[in-house]
């Protein structure tokens, strides 16, 4: 399949990405999901815009990161720096390269096969960073490479470094909610 054809499917409810050509459905995610990744994305969001930095994009954005045989991820959260955006133009599909921040929010049906499948295939097509979230372990590991890794705890402040300069948020903030709604249903 191209992804030419993958655009042009009718929505189906299901989630899809392009790995070399073969299509592989991915089930909507859970709400913990979906708290964890807009606890990333709101904050991103706000300090790109107020920088005019470029745009943050949500998990149905499809970016070819590889042709004949395409290939189309969909991170959780993506960054595109402005330049880049600009000389793009209007993009009337997929994005064509990748994003410079691939955030990618662990479910827990995703095999740690899966995950380092998608940052291996982010970083050598160019992203910048990868950061996997794991709403389990309350966790942020940061790629700058595959050699270049730091995991992040409760204790520690994410820090978009060249990639999103300025940006910081400290990790307990990704997991308050999460936090907050376990301590209220356990009262």
């Amino acid at each position: 399949m191209t992804a030419d054809e993958l655009l042009a499917m009718p929505d189906d409810g299901y989630r899809y990405e392009l790995v070399k050509g073969e299509l592989t459905r991915m089930a909507p995610t859970g709400h913990k999901h979906g708290i964890v990744t807009m606890d990333i994305a709101g904050p991103l969001h706000q300090h790109v815009r107020e920088n005019n930095y470029g745009a943050v994009y949500g998990a149905e954005t499809g970016f070819i990161i590889t042709q004949n045989p395409d290939t189309v991820r969909a991170p959780d959260v993506a960054f595109v720096r402005r330049a880049r955006l600009e000389r793009a133009g209007d993009v009337k599909s997929y994005w064509i390269g990748q994003p410079d921040l691939a955030v990618e929010v662990v479910s827990p049906g995703d095999t740690v096969a899966e995950v380092e499948e998608k940052v291996a295939e982010w970083l050598e097509a160019g992203t910048g960073a990868v950061w996997v979230v794991s709403p389990k372990l309350r966790t942020v590991t940061v790629y700058r490479s595959l050699t270049d890794i730091v995991t992040l705890t409760e204790q520690d402040t994410l820090d978009g470094g060249n990639v999103v300069p300025g940006f910081q948020l400290p990790i307990s903030l990704i997991f308050s909610e999460i936090k907050t709604m376990k301590d209220k249903v356990n009262d």
